[in-house]
């Protein structure tokens, strides 16, 4: 078998789920028609849902703009973001409907309408102006999930600043990188935000990259939300309330033209420097605004909705904040993290005797009709076991929603049997940074799901599925590609488009190549197979990670795996399996061996993983990712390099140890 085979196809998905009539007797798209609507005329499709979601100071007249690889869309019209998301929504009467529910880790809360959110915004706004920021300026925002990152983000759009968000578990070093590059002239930030029971610092970092780079920040705004002693430079750092103090809250918002650059968001580059992706006005509020009213079948007057993400990833920007806002929907935005629970229910001074229900006892408390989080949360939450969310009333839930990754079908499964006690459709949501929103996803209403499959493209976006020569895959594994322009696409990197040109649409001629592997099914079903560099080449098959994860996830012992790819020289790589078992499971050789055994049953002898350690946990980046470069680096035995970007260090050690100790070795 040639090395430049595309992806071989092992895993296969026969159940499926239609949507229940009880859904689909009220659901906003039923009817199967709006794909091909969208087909015959997909411009004609997105000016329609252009000018039927958004409100425009000056209509459009060109709705694409296509000179590969650049994309224009509604070019000569003219609208303003912060407009979109709270002022037209007032002028309709709804400024006293909750816009917020926040409640912050230690179980302090705060509730904002969209009017209350526009004073803040439009205050913010005239502070920005004050302190000398203008059109096509940028600011960047490293803080918490506080509801003052929104009404920054906002402000912002509100006056044409661009704003670049810095995930806030990110090290000095990378607030250096972004700002520089975007030569951002102000920083908003706060003293620290509250993460698993304390709080994390955030000032101090910013103090440490200015003393160390950035040299454009002119400005830090601080907000003040765990009350630390931090040093506070003269001249340069402001805090938030004393800015806010006398600050005006009616700031007109300015028209902006459709191609606007709204915001740029830095991929992490954890080999390169990171790239500055970015995003521009109208196109972007108009997929996002589409999908998140379709997608999640969002019925404003009466539910409320949860993207459990941070905003410093693009789900956060797009499914917490413009998509959300733009559509006048109440949301929760939650602080902290899903172990930590409020304060009064904290069972004495250790984690482990702490409950793990903070995610279900939010929902029950605010009735949450839409729950959107990661498949790595899901599995951890198959981890801890059912038994914690059987004590909450889950009943509000109508809509599920999975981002980030694949998810495997058992944990699909689980998600479907516990949460949404086998009645509520899950949407498996594919997209990027670089997409702007959801590209490919069921429709709730009107998609029959296969647990594991993100099934088709929404209505307006086209891909392929293509082998190494960019030929159409008609039904197996290769590499997902995207054949059309789309709204939200990115526009760039910000500042280097030759990098731009090589990156996306060097690898197959005309086609943006998204980097991730997919496979379609003899029913047209697409499956996302994970990141083409997780693709394992085991005696000339190529192998993708994810359908060996789902293998290993498929036995009843297994709550969480990781699969990585390690040379070997007879084979050229070996599969190595890191698995999480699930509670009531015990470590044994036996087990270890079943495990494999699953995995040749299921998948066939080639995947047999040639070793599988049992480990406490797996080694992620706060946003939730595996970190599997680490876990390669353990099975050979390599010096671990970098891991400032782990949620918790001492697991790579505790990895190492067990691998050093095992007898797999």
């Amino acid at each position: 078998m040639s090395e430049n085979q595309a992806i071989e196809e092992f895993y296969t998905e026969n159940r499926t789920f239609p949507p229940r009539e009880t859904f689909t007797s009220n659901a906003l798209l039923t009817d199967p028609q709006i794909y091909n609507e969208a087909s015959e005329d997909y411009e004609s499709f997105w000016a329609k849902q252009a000018r039927e979601l958004l409100t425009w100071h000056k209509d459009f007249t060109n709705t694409l703009e296509w000179n590969l690889p650049y994309a224009k869309w509604f070019s000569d019209g003219e609208l303003n973001i912060s407009y979109n998301c709270l002022d037209r929504h007032i002028e309709n009467g709804k400024g006293s409907k909750v816009a917020y529910h926040w409640e912050g880790e230690p179980g302090d809360t705060k509730t904002i309408t969209y009017q209350e959110l526009l004073d803040e915004v439009s205050k913010f706004a005239n502070v920005l102006k004050e302190f000398g920021l203008k059109r096509n300026d940028t600011v960047a925002i490293y803080m918490p999930m506080v509801i003052e990152l929104p009404i920054a983000m906002l402000a912002c759009a509100r006056i044409g600043v661009a704003h670049s968000v810095i995930f806030g578990g990110f090290s000095p070093d990378a607030i250096i990188d972004r700002c520089e590059d975007a030569e951002a002239k102000m920083i908003i930030t706060a003293d620290a935000g509250y993460r698993r029971g304390e709080p994390s610092a955030l000032k101090v970092n910013v103090d440490t990259a200015l003393e160390n780079g950035a040299q454009s920040v002119e400005t830090v705004v601080v907000v003040n939300r765990c009350d630390l002693d931090v040093n506070m430079n003269s001249g340069r750092d402001f805090w938030w309330h004393d800015v806010m103090k006398d600050a005006i809250p009616i700031c007109h918002p300015e028209p902006m033209p459709a191609e606007q650059l709204l915001y740029l968001l830095y991929t992490s580059g954890t080999t390169a420097k990171p790239k500055g992706i970015m995003h521009t006005s109208a196109g972007y509020l108009t997929q996002v605004a589409f999908t998140h009213k379709y997608v999640f079948d969002l019925k404003p007057d009466t539910d409320v909705y949860w993207c459990a993400a941070d905003i410093g990833w693009v789900t956060g920007h797009s499914y917490i904040v413009y998509g959300p806002l733009a559509n006048c929907t109440t949301s929760v935005m939650y602080e902290g993290t899903p172990d930590t629970p409020r304060e009064s229910l904290r069972n004495g001074p250790e984690r482990s005797q702490w409950p793990k229900d903070r995610l279900w006892d939010i929902i029950e408390r605010y009735k949450v009709t839409q729950l959107y989080t990661a498949p790595t949360a899901i599995r951890t939450f198959m981890k801890w076991g059912s038994d914690e969310l059987s004590n909450h009333d889950l009943s509000s839930l109508r809509v599920l929603g999975t981002v980030g990754e694949p998810i495997n079908p058992e944990a699909w499964m689980w998600y479907h049997e516990h949460v949404g006690r086998s009645n509520t459709p899950i949407v498996d949501t594919w997209w990027q940074t670089e997409t702007g929103g959801h590209m490919i996803t069921p429709i709730p209403g009107i998609t029959t799901t296969k647990p594991g499959s993100a099934c088709f493209t929404i209505p307006g976006v086209f891909a392929e599925v293509v082998d190494d020569d960019g030929n159409k895959v008609e039904q197996g594994g290769g590499y997902l590609t995207i054949t059309h322009p789309w709204p939200s696409m990115l526009r760039g990197i910000w500042r280097d488009p030759d990098r731009y040109l090589e990156t996306y649409w060097s690898t197959y001629e005309g086609k943006y190549f998204a980097g991730d592997g997919a496979k379609i099914d003899e029913d047209g079903y697409l499956w996302l197979l994970g990141r083409v560099d997780d693709v394992m080449n085991v005696s000339g098959h190529r192998i993708s990670t994810a359908e060996v994860e789902s293998a290993l996830v498929d036995h009843p012992a297994v709550a969480e795996a990781a699969v990585v790819g390690a040379t070997d020289e007879t084979t050229g790589q070996s599969i190595i399996g890191y698995v999480i078992l699930r509670g009531s499971s015990e470590e044994s050789d036996d087990l270890r061996n079943e495990i494999r055994e699953h995995v040749a049953t299921k998948l066939g002898p080639i995947a047999r993983p040639k070793a599988v350690f049992l480990v406490p946990d797996l080694p992620k980046t706060r946003s939730g990712k595996i970190m599997r470069r680490l876990l390669r680096d353990v099975a050979e035995g390599r010096n671990l390099g970098d891991t400032t970007t782990l949620a918790d260090q001492s697991v790579v050690a505790a990895i190492q140890e067990g691998a050093q100790h095992s007898d797999e070795n």
